[in-house]
């Protein structure tokens, strides 16, 4: 254990933020399942939805910093060419 108090300080923070960015991940990959469910149950109105939210949680996880950018380009991409093949 640290005995700086400004580390001790340090560690707490990151143990929760680490929580909060825990949550977050968790969210989009709900998120996820939940239009590929729809995606593979041929629900295009569903998935259309689902998609219009999973892809602004995407894009505001991805400007904070919780994912890249890229990967969230590849997400909505590939489900997105899922949707256009129903």
């Amino acid at each position: 254990m640290v005995n700086i108090k400004s580390k001790k300080k340090n560690i707490i923070k990151s143990r929760k933020n680490n929580i909060t960015n825990i949550s977050k991940k968790s969210m989009i990959r709900t998120f996820i399942k939940k239009t590929n469910k729809a995606i593979f149950n041929n629900d295009k109105v569903t998935a259309k939805t689902l998609y219009l939210n999973l892809q602004s949680i995407l894009d505001r996880q991805a400007n904070k910093g919780i994912i890249h950018k890229n990967k969230a380009a590849r997400y909505k991409s590939s489900i997105l060419k899922k949707i256009n093949s129903l």
